[in-house]
């Protein structure tokens, strides 16, 4: 029927709108109005009487019925009122929601009533009255405060409360339309949330949720934690022109520290820093087996070879590996051991003492009753836990480990003179007297300067008693210190980050890690212009010297323990080859052309100098590289060959190299799947799992 009516009321034509019809109207939806309100409380739904939806209906049926709507322009006349009412009643009556399905704020309909009559039962017509003006009040009070303009917060009492405020708001946030992405956000402030008057009514449009964020003040905000590691900074070999530069000199180096913080990085899903990155000590990481000497009087044997290079067609790799002589635990000496234990307060961290503990321990289990260990810690002051002990009263030793505790600054120095007085205190003449330093950083009471440092381990060194230095934990971690006190001291340098490591360490790798063979081994190789024209060298950056330190038995170099493989690889371009990135010498190719060159079939001569741990002397061994040591085929080289190479693929990728610039991950994978050999305790294994973390980082591409 009000369908049919519509339609025959819009062909009407509309005529001007009498004065007595507006009245008539007018009174018609008051009467409307008033016999709602009189109209008692559903007992379900919504406590305000009917719904919108339901009053809307009422009223309409109301005017139809009484003939009240001659023309559309009294309708609309009609409908003011009503749009008026309903807007205000939608502010009221309606839930808000953020764009999640979490309700922010509650509806009138949640709550009681105010005043409400404890049954459903009719209203008088003075409570009618009362309520009808209560009513009035508080949809004038919401719409008024709906279209207020909003007020900033009221700022948090502490930071966490700040930041738990800002993190809920930024949650409900609406998404900003593309406009207002595109500028930056949205164009009008956002008010904020009252958290007292959420419940019980709307406050107004979706924007007065989204404050400007609170700010606490600046000394309440947490800071973000701070990494104090120091590495040192370096740039990788350049190419080098074989005419103008023939002669490479570097000391020989068997720490592993990089190896084991590139792969903490990665497994912390962290593309580790360039210059944490020393290949050499990646490739020195794995156990090969190189052939070693017959006798222990020529400490180590070096095996060269010659072979393609995989990430350039135009180069050649020459593989320079050494293998120190491995003597049996019956012929190893006794070993006077004192442990130099950082416990400062920077040592309170799981992957430290808790670690560095668990470490010694191992190591204790490992030695001969008749060996020695002391223990010294070092933290405000130097002390000593434990007088020099024989390993026969293990469980003394192992009992004074397990009562260290941390606390205090870090007075490295102090530590380092008294553990050298308890190591002369227990010297053993041909034996093994070293110094064991585990720390997590600097030094930083007493002599903290890296060179004063250098000097006090150089002239301790002298006496007979070397040094090791193992890493614990990170953000604090000094690994430039580390370099520089192991390098200085005749010892090693290892990072160590899981109970793992402390077992290679310590336990498989602790004859290499003790006992010395060979001290000051330094290499040089001279490359013959005429069959190389370029070389580069992977790594040793921080090993370099000078080409008359060679000769010079007063400069110190690396050395290499028992049992210990050490590997070189140079990348080298034959000449004529196509390959060189150096324009040649205008004059000095006439000058080599007419006067000749000797052994001209020769790639390059490699020289190894050492010294005895007990001499002070060195000795020299050479060897010749000539097309005897030439492999035709890169897959025709030994498994530990290739495996060594994909290792320093793999390091100059990490260090984002231009030689492996378009080598990527899954040839390095390939190489070292296909080399990874029988891999007893799964080292090799877990280099693939790298290469795959590295890969999947995005670590230089």
């Amino acid at each position: 029927m009000v369908d049919n009516e519509l339609n025959r009321l819009r062909d009407i034509a509309t005529p001007a709108p009498g004065t007595d019809a507006k009245t008539r109207a007018f009174e018609a939806a008051m009467r409307a109005y008033d016999l709602d309100e009189k109209t008692s409380p559903a007992s379900q739904g919504s406590a305000n009487g009917l719904r919108l939806t339901e009053r809307a209906q009422k009223l309409w049926s109301e005017i139809m019925q009484k003939k009240l709507f001659a023309t559309p322009a009294i309708a609309g006349l009609v409908a003011l009122p009503i749009a008026g009412y309903a807007a205000i009643y939608m502010l009221q009556e309606q839930p808000f929601y953020s764009g999640g399905d979490e309700k922010i704020t509650e509806t009138l309909a949640d709550k009681p009533v105010a005043n409400a009559p404890p049954t459903a039962r009719p209203l008088t017509v003075a409570e009618a009255d009362k309520r009808k003006k209560a009513d009035a009040d508080a949809e004038s009070r919401d719409a008024a405060e709906a279209l207020a303009p909003a007020s900033p917060p009221k700022p948090e009492s502490n930071a966490m409360g700040g930041l738990v405020q800002q993190d809920m708001l930024a949650r409900n946030a609406p998404e900003p339309s593309p406009r207002e992405a595109l500028a930056g956000g949205s164009s009008t402030a956002a008010p904020a949330a009252d958290g007292a008057t959420q419940a019980g009514r709307m406050r107004g449009a979706e924007s007065k949720l989204m404050a400007q964020p609170s700010t606490a003040p600046a000394d309440q905000m947490p800071l973000p934690e701070q990494n104090r590691d120091r590495v040192e900074d370096f740039k990788s070999n350049p190419v080098r022109a074989a005419l103008e530069d023939p002669v490479s000199t570097f000391s020989i180096d068997v720490d592993t520290a990089s190896y084991s913080f590139v792969r903490r990085s990665l497994r912390e899903g962290v593309v580790p820093q360039a210059d944490t990155v020393r290949v050499e000590e990646m490739i020195n990481y794995f156990p090969y087996d190189w052939k070693g000497p017959d006798v222990a009087s020529t400490p180590f044997n070096s095996t060269v070879s010659v072979m393609p290079t995989p990430w350039n067609q135009h180069t050649r790799l020459m593989h320079v590996a050494i293998k120190g002589f491995d003597a049996k635990p019956a012929e190893q000496p006794k070993a006077n051991l004192v442990f130099l234990i950082d416990v400062s307060g920077s040592m309170n961290e799981q992957d430290k003492l808790p670690l560095l503990q668990s470490a010694f321990r191992l190591l204790v289990n490992k030695l001969k009753p008749d060996d020695t260990v002391s223990i010294v810690t070092y933290a405000g002051d130097a002390g000593t836990v434990l007088e020099p002990t024989k390993v026969s009263e293990k469980d003394k030793i192992l009992n004074a480990i397990d009562t260290l505790a941390p606390g205090g600054s870090t007075a490295g120095e102090a530590g380092i003179k008294e553990a050298y007085r308890l190591a002369q205190k227990s010297f053993v003449n041909e034996g093994i007297n070293r110094v064991m330093l585990a720390t997590d950083g600097d030094f930083n009471v007493g002599q903290t300067d890296d060179d004063d440092l250098k000097r006090l381990i150089e002239k301790e060194r002298k006496t007979g008693v070397f040094l090791s230095v193992f890493g614990f934990g990170r953000g604090n971690l000094n690994d430039q210190m580390m370099q520089t006190i192991a390098q200085n001291g005749n010892g090693t340098a290892a990072y160590i980050d899981t109970l793992a490591e402390a077992e290679k360490v310590l336990v498989e790798d602790a004859s290499s890690t003790l006992f010395t063979i060979a001290k000051d081994v330094k290499i040089q190789v001279e490359f013959n212009p005429q069959k190389v024209s370029e070389y580069r060298l992977i790594g040793y950056e921080t090993r370099a010297l000078n080409r008359e330190d060679f000769n010079n038995d007063r400069v110190d170099a690396g050395e290499i323990g028992s049992g210990h493989s050490v590997t070189a690889i140079y990348e080298i371009t034959p000449k004529g080859n196509g390959g060189e990135q150096i324009d040649p010498l205008r004059y000095g190719q006439a000058a080599v052309n007419n006067g000749g060159v000797a052994n001209a079939d020769e790639y390059a001569f490699v020289k190894i100098r050492y010294k005895l741990p007990n001499e002070d002397a060195s000795k020299l061994i050479t060897t010749p590289v000539t097309s005897a040591n030439e492999v035709a085929d890169f897959d025709q080289a030994s498994t530990d060959q290739r495996f060594s190479v994909a290792v320093a693929a793999f390091g100059q990728k990490l260090r984002d190299e231009d030689a492996t610039a378009k080598f990527g991950y899954d040839k390095i994978m390939e190489i070292a799947t296909a080399a990874r050999g029988t891999d007893p305790f799964g080292y090799r294994s877990e280099f693939l799992s790298l290469v795959r973390l590295a890969s999947a980082l995005g670590g230089n591409r």
